[in-house]
């Protein structure tokens, strides 16, 4: 911690609220975990970026809480609500001695405000590695998992941790040949998930186990819930299939079998009503399932969408993707697919130079790409066509991580672990 942000520190006081603004970005993939931002920007730029920042190796998006400061001066107490950012990082050693690093940056500056470390192996195998996971800000705490199992939850103002779990232990399972990827992410206010072979819901308060599901192969993304006739249910894609879960105990509702050539999915089920979209990489495709009566049926499955770690956004009925896996096989393309009968409406060319990028959706249906090689870009997707509206280098590198956007600013991160804020505010 830089001794100007301690000095900040002692004279004031930060506290997390208890409900994030409509405005933030405190978990994967946003306030609805579905990519969809509340937000409109400017999409015909140019951008300013505002500030940037290093945080080590890895793959964890930026998560964007606001933490109520009451900065106490000349006897009065004044309010002032500013957005902060989380993510993890590794400081780039391969071997036992690296140490990964959970982040809290002013989200105005870029500053570090505070930094947990601890040792852990990079796992860099056929990429940068670091850890996949993000961030996830609830009720004045942050919880991040670690590349290795190991789940922590912080005082998300200060730093101090208040629990810590090792999965790996818990589940009694041997860390996956790519690291645990999945994001924290809350059933209800008293139920936090996450995926170490089942999955588990813990008490976030004590990070004690409430229950958990049967044991299946790891899932590399984050479980999806949803409601489906006065039952809530969890989703989630293990490197077996998926698996439907009753979040009232976790026991298992059905599954469908949904493996790759390298026995990893890595993406989030989308759901709309009682059909569940699930699409991985390698060539494998996607698929439309149907849950009625404890049972789930195929509806279709092709290989018109092949998200390979970044999922597609479902708008208005219609699937925006990338198709393909980075570096193996075909280039990757970008591409628009009817979500109830899996029907290509058009694709975008790999010459169009985005690679295996990310994307989240704005609140007027304008898409957020990132490309894989660190380009911006804002595009007005219809089903009968898309429309670049502007395209604007910010990163270099490797950029596999989706963006994030509050405040009217959109966070962004390459694998070396450079992050950029670019204001993007209408």
């Amino acid at each position: 911690m830089t001794p100007a942000i301690h000095s900040i520190l002692l004279s004031s006081l930060l506290v997390l609220t208890n409900s994030a603004t409509a405005s933030d970005w405190p978990q994967f993939h946003g306030p609805t975990s579905t990519g969809h931002s509340s937000e409109s920007i400017n999409p015909k730029g140019p951008f300013k970026t505002l500030w940037k920042a290093n945080v080590g190796t890895g793959f964890s998006s930026v998560t964007i809480a606001s933490l109520e400061t009451r900065v106490l001066g000349r006897g009065k107490v004044t309010r002032v609500q500013k957005p902060f950012a989380f993510t993890l990082g590794h400081n780039g050693r391969s071997g036992s001695n690296g140490k990964e690093s959970i982040y809290c940056l002013d989200g105005d500056t870029g500053a570090i405000v505070w930094q947990h470390s601890y040792d852990a192996p990079l796992i860099d195998r056929f990429y940068e590695g670091g850890p996949g996971a993000s961030v996830t800000v609830r009720n004045g705490k942050a919880y991040a998992y670690s590349k290795h199992g190991h789940l922590f939850c912080l005082d998300a103002a200060k730093g101090k941790m208040i629990w810590k779990q090792n999965m790996p232990k818990l589940a009694k399972i041997k860390v996956p040949e790519w690291g645990f990827a999945c994001s924290p992410t809350f059933l209800d206010e008293s139920t936090l998930l996450i995926e170490a072979g089942a999955t588990f819901a813990l008490n976030p308060e004590t990070g004690k186990i409430k229950w958990q599901s049967k044991a299946y192969q790891p899932a590399y993304g984050s479980p999806a819930i949803f409601a489906l006739e006065g039952k809530t249910y969890i989703a989630s894609l293990k490197s077996s299939g998926l698996v439907i879960l009753d979040a009232k105990d976790g026991a298992t509702i059905d599954t469908a079998e949904w493996r790759t050539s390298f026995d990893t999915n890595a993406t989030t089920p989308i759901i709309k009503g009682n059909q569940i979209f699930i699409s991985t990489g390698y060539q494998r495709g996607c698929a439309l399932f149907e849950l009625k009566n404890g049972k789930l049926t195929k509806r279709y499955e092709n290989q018109s969408m092949s998200n390979h770690m970044n999922q597609s956004m479902l708008i208005d009925g219609h699937l925006y993707g990338f198709d393909g896996t980075a570096h193996r096989g075909p280039k990757s393309s970008f591409a628009c697919i009817d979500f109830s009968t899996g029907a290509e409406k058009w694709r975008m060319s790999a010459r169009s130079g985005f690679g295996c990028g990310s994307l989240i959706a704005t609140a007027d249906k304008h898409l957020i790409l990132f490309s894989e090689r660190g380009e911006l870009v804002t595009l007005k997707a219809t089903p009968d066509a898309a429309k670049i509206l502007h395209r604007q280098q910010i990163l270099g590198g490797r950029c596999w991580t989706p963006p994030s956007l509050a405040h009217g600013k959109i966070y962004l991160r390459n694998a070396k672990g450079d992050v950029a804020c670019v204001e993007v505010q209408e």
